[in-house]
C-alpha cells in the first residue's frame, strides 16, 4: 500500500491529455509536448504492488491523473459488486486521482462479466437504478465523479426520454459531472441516422468535466447502411475533429483526452494527435 503524497495535482489542466501506455513512459517523462495529463483505466490499477504502480506513482508525481473506470456495470440490474467498489476506493485513496470517471453502460449480468459497454433504455426505472449505483460509488470513493455518453448501435423503443435529457437528470439527481466522449456522439448519431450537432446544442455542457476524443471502424449493417464501430484502435477522424471543435467553440476549453487503447502507435503519433486537440484549445473563446 502506497503513503499519501503530498505533490498529487487535484485537476485536470485545460490542456490535451493520453491514455497512459507503459510502452510510453520514458517518452512521457523526457518530452511530453503539449500533453498535460494521462489517464489509466482503474481496474489496470488495482492490484497492491508491482512495477505498473511504482511507475505511476512517479507520473503522478508530474502529471495530473485521469482514473476511467470501464468494469463496474453501473447500468446493471443488480447492486455493485462490493468487492469492486472496495477495490476503487482503494485506489482513488491512495492515487487521490484528478478525475475520476464510468461509463452510462452495463457489462454484467448475474454472475457473468461481459467484455464490452452495452447500452440502455432511457426510461424512469433505469434512471433511478443508474442514480442510485452511482450515489453507492461516490459515497464509497468519497469524491464527485463523471459519467461518460455511450456509443450505441440501437435504439430502444421503450426509452421515454432522449440519451441527454437522461444526463441531464441523472447529473442533477446525484451531482456528478459528465463526461463527453465525441466520437460515441458521432458515433451514434451515424448508427442512429440522428444529428451530431443537435445532440451537442441539446447536451447540458455547463455540466462536463473531461471531454474524449478517439477513434473508429468503419463497417455496414446487413442492409449495408454505414455502421461505426468504437475502437479506440485508430487516428480520429476528420468529422470527430470537426465537431469537436464545435463543441469547444460552444463550451470553451476543456481538460480533452486523446484515446488510442488498441494498435497503439509510437509516441509521437499519439502525441501530434495531442497537438491537434491543442490547436483547437487554443482557439477556445475566454
Amino acid at each position: 500500500m502506497f503513503d499519501e503524497n503530498p505533490k498529487r495535482i487535484d485537476s485536470l489542466p485545460n490542456t490535451p491529455g493520453v491514455g497512459y501506455k507503459p510502452q510510453h513512459f520514458s517518452d512521457i517523462t523526457n518530452d511530453p509536448g503539449v500533453v498535460g495529463w494521462l489517464e489509466i483505466h482503474a481496474e489496470n490499477y488495482m492490484g497492491d504492488g508491482g512495477r505498473p504502480l511504482a511507475q505511476l506513482r512517479h507520473l503522478a508525481e508530474t502529471f495530473a491523473i485521469s482514473a476511467h473506470g470501464v468494469g463496474l456495470s453501473i447500468g446493471g440490474e443488480t447492486r455493485l459488486d462490493p468487492d469492486h467498489l472496495a477495490r476503487l476506493k482503494h485506489l482513488n485513496d491512495w492515487l487521490k486521482p484528478a478525475s475520476f470517471s464510468e461509463h452510462l453502460a452495463w457489462s454484467t449480468h448475474g454472475a457473468e462479466f461481459l467484455n464490452d459497454l452495452l447500452p440502455l433504455p432511457y426510461t424512469d426505472a433505469t434512471l433511478l437504478r443508474v442514480a442510485d449505483h452511482i450515489d453507492a460509488l461516490q459515497e464509497t470513493i468519497g469524491r464527485k465523479m463523471l459519467l461518460e455518453n455511450p456509443s450505441s448501435y440501437l435504439a430502444f423503443t421503450e426509452s421515454t426520454m432522449s440519451e441527454t435529457d437522461f444526463l441531464r437528470e441523472i447529473a442533477r439527481r446525484t451531482g456528478c459531472g459528465l463526461l463527453l466522449d465525441v466520437n460515441n456522439v458521432f458515433v451514434s448519431a451515424t448508427n442512429l441516422g440522428t444529428d451530431p450537432i443537435a445532440y451537442i446544442e441539446d447536451f447540458p455542457l455547463e455540466q462536463v468535466g473531461e471531454i474524449h476524443l478517439g477513434g473508429h471502424d468503419e463497417d455496414e449493417d446487413d442492409h449495408g447502411a454505414p455502421l461505426l464501430i468504437d475502437s479506440h484502435g485508430r487516428a480520429i477522424a476528420d468529422p470527430v475533429w470537426t465537431l469537436y471543435d464545435y463543441v469547444v467553440a460552444k463550451g470553451g476549453a476543456c481538460p480533452t483526452l486523446i484515446e488510442w487503447d488498441n494498435d497503439v502507435p509510437d509516441w509521437q503519433t499519439l502525441e501530434a494527435e495531442a497537438q491537434r486537440a491543442h490547436v483547437i484549445l487554443a482557439k477556445a473563446p475566454a
